[in-house]
């Protein structure tokens, strides 16, 4: 796999019969490791190691539906309350952050409805606050720390 921007962990790997696959510590299961999983994974655990993010509070691959059609969000993380903190989607090391995908988490959080968005590769990420009511997004350079209290 290829080399991620994002600090290394306790990987753990194992051969099936179906190929190489990952521990997810949220899905508590073995994952087929797939480029885009490879940065997930690396992901989820820069998310709890480095910002905070406590592990019970996110969320792999869950379900939404967005016009009566069932989508998968990578990872959503969740406030103390409940709410829907922050919604990241990843795409492998090799695809390129561009305005399409972009769309794609920016359309997921229409029913998501999270205070932040992030697209990652593993060598890059956007990450943006949705604005109020219509208003514009309001891009960040950084990704938001958990916060001790719901924002």
């Amino acid at each position: 796999m290829k080399q991620l921007e994002l600090p290394a962990f306790d990987i753990k790997l194992k051969k099936s019969e179906r190929g190489v696959e990952v521990f997810d510590i949220i899905r508590k299961k073995y994952i087929m490791l797939t480029p885009e999983e490879w940065v997930r994974q690396h992901f989820v655990h820069f998310l709890i190691t480095r910002l905070n993010y406590p592990k019970s509070l996110i969320r792999v691959e869950s379900g939404h539906s967005y016009n009566a059609l069932l989508k998968r969000s990578d990872i959503i993380t969740y406030d103390r309350t409940g709410k829907a903190f922050l919604l990241t989607e990843c795409k492998s090391a090799s695809e390129k952050l561009n305005e399409s995908a972009l769309y794609q988490v920016a359309t997921y959080n229409h029913s998501v409805n999270a205070q932040y968005i992030a697209l990652t590769n593993g060598i890059g990420f956007i990450c943006g606050k949705p604005g109020q009511s219509g208003s514009a997004m309001k891009w960040l350079k950084e990704l938001p720390v958990y916060p001790d209290e719901p924002e």
